[in-house]
């Protein structure tokens, strides 16, 4: 027992010297704030597909839904609005029934509601062989289900539809009119109202 007691104790102490003795280990810089490099090498193995619908014409509106990368919506210069829910796996028109042109310009969904969707009617993509024109202003309060003609009907060419971020009742429409000549339809317009009533911009130019 005599010797065991200084055998334990020198134990002791050299395990807690050896302890303090060790160097302490650096801390590792937080990777939390470093972003993710693009490689553009890593995409040179993709191809484009046609993945439809394969009916309607040119296809000159085109718009996804925030958040939800397997639903889109299509517009077609003959063949109206057509959705996805599949990522382009299958295809629904949704406009045939409520609209009366089948030509459209641009299409808009929501930031903040993807069940709200607003649709210019009318090609804006000019051409000389053919072009067709719509009707105005449609909008969607169920992503697609039903709709609505919310005005504008004399603007013929829609070439752009936006809808405000976080207030859903005021939406923007850019329009050209009757392309050939001086049009008094042609302009942007702007509603609060989400529709009801419509105020144009007066475009003036610099001279």
């Amino acid at each position: 027992m005599k010797n065991k007691l200084p055998y334990q104790l020198l134990l002791l102490i050299l395990t807690i010297l050896t302890t303090f003795s060790l160097p302490a280990q650096k801390r590792k810089k937080s990777t939390a704030t470093n972003q993710p490099k693009f490689e553009a090498s890593q995409f040179h193995g993709l191809k484009w597909r046609n993945i439809g619908p394969f009916r309607g014409g040119r296809a000159n509106a085109i718009s996804g839904v925030i958040g939800d990368p397997m639903t889109y919506y299509a517009g077609y210069t003959g063949g109206g609005v057509w959705k996805t829910n599949d990522g382009g796996a299958n295809w629904k028109n949704i406009s045939d029934g409520y609209f009366t042109s089948g030509s459209i310009g641009d299409i808009a969904v929501s930031e903040s509601d993807p069940n709200l969707v607003l649709v210019g009617s009318g090609e804006h993509a000019v051409r000389g062989v053919m072009t067709s024109f719509g009707d105005g202003v449609y909008l969607s309060k169920d992503a697609g289900e039903t709709w609505s003609n919310i005005g504008l009907s004399k603007t013929r060419h829609i070439s752009d539809v936006i809808i405000h971020p976080t207030n859903g009742d005021i939406m923007y429409v850019g329009a050209q009119g009757a392309v050939h000549g001086a049009s008094p339809d042609r302009g942007v317009y702007k509603t609060s109202d989400g529709g009801k009533t419509w105020r144009r911009n007066e475009m003036r130019r610099e001279r």
